[in-house]
């Protein structure tokens, strides 16, 4: 399993110390990763294994990830060479470039989706390409299952709020989730949030807001229009809302009009409005009716003690939305 059959030469290395161990970054071919490295499974019979099985999915993802081109950047994979990997400098003016000779093969640590992808975007496409790694010359077979921990459990993504932040120039309903929490004129430019991390005041996600753009707009020739189109649209109709229920939406703790249940009530609801007020072919937009619509909500109760302290989830919301509609369509 972790034997070479002839040892193999890595060129154009880095060592260097890591917090005390010794440690190489360089890189190899595609091919020969797949061949100098190994894994440690799970029901390893020592009782020292500890990696999952392969996810198929996420590694047909990497695949398709890589499909896209010179941009599609990775970070290097980890290895603990098990101290069978030998640095030996190219000459005494550079102690610290030179080449790796592996005995053996080294244990992925970090990479096995990525090496799982690569291995079917090569193969499918008859290309190669180079995978970075960063090698440990050894750890123990408690310091890699430590360390393999750590990565998997102490690691925190950047969070969907964020990641919609990063792609609102590539994505339409990113972007217009990001305007709705920038912009001044906007009824959220107060109780948004673009990272995603709620404090006092700031209660309304930027993946909550993606949410309920995705509801508002989800009929055909609406969500066809322009990204410009959507926002004013949006814009319109929930500062309709903030004008006409100004107290219930800065009173969060009182009133439930901008808890997401009801936020996601009244794009539902607010969908079936967009759907009358912009015309088949894309060409008007009926601003003032939607206003119209809005008022006749005038007496509903937002109230948290009141019929909506019960409303919870999706069905919540839809049930919500079915009666909003009814009365904003009579």
């Amino acid at each position: 399993m972790n034997t070479l059959l002839k040892q193999h030469v890595i060129e154009n290395v880095l060592q260097y110390k890591m917090r005390g161990k010794v440690a190489y970054l360089g890189h190899v071919a595609a091919s020969d990763a797949l061949q100098i490295t190994y894994v440690k499974p799970y029901d390893l019979p020592s009782g020292k294994g500890y990696q999952r099985p392969v996810d198929a999915k996420r590694a047909n993802d990497f695949a398709l990830y890589l499909s896209k081109g010179d941009n599609s950047l990775f970070t290097p994979i980890l290895l603990n060479a098990e101290a069978k990997w030998d640095f030996v400098p190219y000459d005494k003016y550079r102690p610290t470039y030179g080449r790796l000779l592996c005995k053996d093969k080294a244990s992925l640590m970090d990479g096995q989706h990525r090496l799982g992808g690569i291995k079917r975007y090569t193969q499918e496409t008859n290309s190669e390409i180079n995978i970075p790694f960063l090698a440990l010359h050894y750890l123990d077979e408690d310091e890699e299952i430590q360390l393999f921990d750590t990565i998997n459990t102490k690691a925190k993504g950047i969070g969907v709020s964020l990641s919609r932040y990063l792609r609102r120039h590539s994505d339409d309903l990113s972007w217009v989730a990001t305007e709705l929490i920038v912009r001044s004129d906007s009824p959220f430019y107060n109780i948004g949030t673009i990272t995603g991390k709620r404090n006092a005041g700031r209660h309304v996600t930027l993946q909550n807001l993606y949410r309920v753009l995705e509801l508002l707009t989800r009929d055909i020739h609406v969500s066809s229009l322009t990204k410009e189109e959507k926002l004013m649209l949006s814009l319109y109709y929930f500062n309709a809302l903030k004008e006409n229920f100004n107290q219930e939406w800065m009173d969060y703790q009182e009133h439930r009009l901008t808890h997401i249940v009801c936020l996601n009530a009244l794009a539902i609801a607010g969908s079936e409005i967009f759907s009358k007020v912009v015309s088949t072919d894309k060409k008007q937009i009926d601003y003032t009716s939607i206003l119209k619509y809005v008022k006749r909500l005038k007496k509903f109760d937002w109230s948290s003690n009141g019929v909506l302290r019960y409303i919870k989830g999706l069905s919540g919301s839809k049930t919500l939305a079915s009666d909003l509609i009814a009365q904003m369509m009579l």
